[in-house]
């Protein structure tokens, strides 16, 4: 890892409020079901240096494809949890025969298994079902309805149940993670009510329950991990007990979106016939992939980077950064400045100041709360993959260089195509 200056755009991940979650997060399971496993999201931000916080912090990988299986090999994480429908054959019977934890999600991995020789294992499956009804106008798919796992209404997940019963492979788990646009404390509820459902209904005895993911964290006024693991507890226990069942939870937003920062640079300001439009080094893309965010935690400091095209910021700009981020009491106030990115699309844009001093190159503009879906989904559109630091104790360390041209045409054969 590398000390010295800050290049913006950069990312920057806070230690301390990442530690600050993980506790929160290990407390609460303490608190309310104590035999538990956490898996860490992969697909969330697989920065390799958040997977070894997290492999350090005693969290098991949680993958979704053959790519992430090995990197977590590669990382050495001992714990793997196996998700996904697109798993390749190769890497879910290499990952049943380590002994990780493997969800079944489609009909081609019981192929898979009953093809083999494997029989000695344990498996979970992934359950489909109807909580769009449970909670309306909550889940990500709505009424079109979600295409993961083992549909319960048609009884799809009954039969998977039963094929592994005559391959004589152990059913030991359930997986019922189902992505919501609310992440309510009701959507977890309805989750757990239907392991308990399932278990009174088929008489399964399970070994662990696995309610997947997309809890809040860090948000005000938004559920906190305390809450989410009191409803789950509170709906379990009707049908499990800690002694027995093993609550198994993936987080991944919620742990690393809170304390990592998207820092970026004013690098010109023009008027024209429809307003002032503030130019920045970052851009859209590396803090809302899917640019379908309408508003982003920011916040603004006044030349706080060289002015003359370096913007950069030096290890010690952290600290003075709350101290400086305040007005610039001897700057006009413009009526609109729009904040733009450094791409050529026209809908590059962030947001709209009114009614604040003028914008000049060399500020900083920084979004909070930017860790979770960005890294990973931040294309290769113009610039190359920005920088990323960790700040601890005011202290700045890159664990992540700004990729270079070496690094884009690395494993690219073309000196020899023409």
């Amino acid at each position: 890892m590398k000390q010295g200056q800050m290049e913006t755009p950069c990312y920057v991940i806070h230690k301390a409020v990442l530690d600050q979650q993980v506790a929160l997060l290990k407390k609460a399971l303490d608190d309310n079901w104590s035999n538990y496993i956490v898996g860490y999201s992969f697909k969330t931000n697989g920065l390799p240096w958040v997977l070894m916080q997290m492999k350090t912090a005693g969290f098991y990988a949680e993958v979704v494809s053959e790519d992430e299986y090995n990197l977590a090999r590669y990382m050495g994480f001992s714990h793997v949890i196996y998700n996904g429908p697109v798993k390749s054959r190769e890497s879910f019977l290499d990952a049943l025969t380590r002994g990780h934890m493997v969800n079944l999600d489609a009909e081609q991995e019981l192929d898979w298994l009953e093809e083999s020789d494997l029989r000695d294992v344990q498996v979970g499956l992934r359950v489909n079902f109807d909580l769009e009804a449970i909670c309306r106008g909550e889940t990500s798919s709505g009424e079109e309805g979600g295409r993961f796992g083992f549909s319960y209404e048609t009884g799809a997940l009954h039969r998977a149940a039963k094929r592994l019963e005559e391959m004589g492979v152990k059913l030991s788990g359930l997986h019922l993670h189902v992505s919501s646009r609310t992440r309510s404390i009701k959507i977890y509820r309805a989750l757990a009510r239907m392991a308990v459902r399932l278990k009174q209904e088929y008489g399964w005895n399970l070994s662990y329950i696995d309610i997947g993911g997309g809890y809040f964290g860090g948000m005000e006024n938004k559920p906190e991990f305390p809450a989410y693991m009191e409803a789950v507890r509170e709906e379990l226990s009707a049908g499990y007990t800690p002694e027995e069942t093993t609550l198994v939870v993936e987080p991944g937003t919620s742990l690393i979106t809170p304390p990592v920062e998207y820092l970026t640079a004013v690098v010109d300001c023009k008027d024209t016939y429809a307003g002032r439009f503030v130019v920045t080094n970052g851009s859209r893309s590396d803090i809302d992939p899917l640019h379908g965010k309408s508003s982003y935690f920011h916040k603004v400091g006044y030349a706080l980077a060289d002015p003359h095209g370096s913007y950069r910021i030096q290890e010690t700009a952290l600290g003075a950064w709350e101290e400086q981020a305040g007005p610039a009491a001897d700057r006009e106030i413009q009526s609109r400045q729009v904040i733009c990115g450094h791409t050529c699309m026209e809908n590059d844009r962030l947001f709209v100041m009114e009614g604040e001093p003028a914008l000049r190159p060399g500020d900083v503009i920084a979004y909070r709360k930017v860790g979770g879906y960005t890294m990973c989904l931040t294309p290769l559109f113009i610039r190359y993959f920005p920088p990323v630091y960790v700040e601890e104790a005011g202290q700045l360390t890159c664990v992540r260089e700004k990729w270079s041209t070496e690094e884009y045409v690395r494993k690219s054969h073309f000196r020899d195509a023409f």
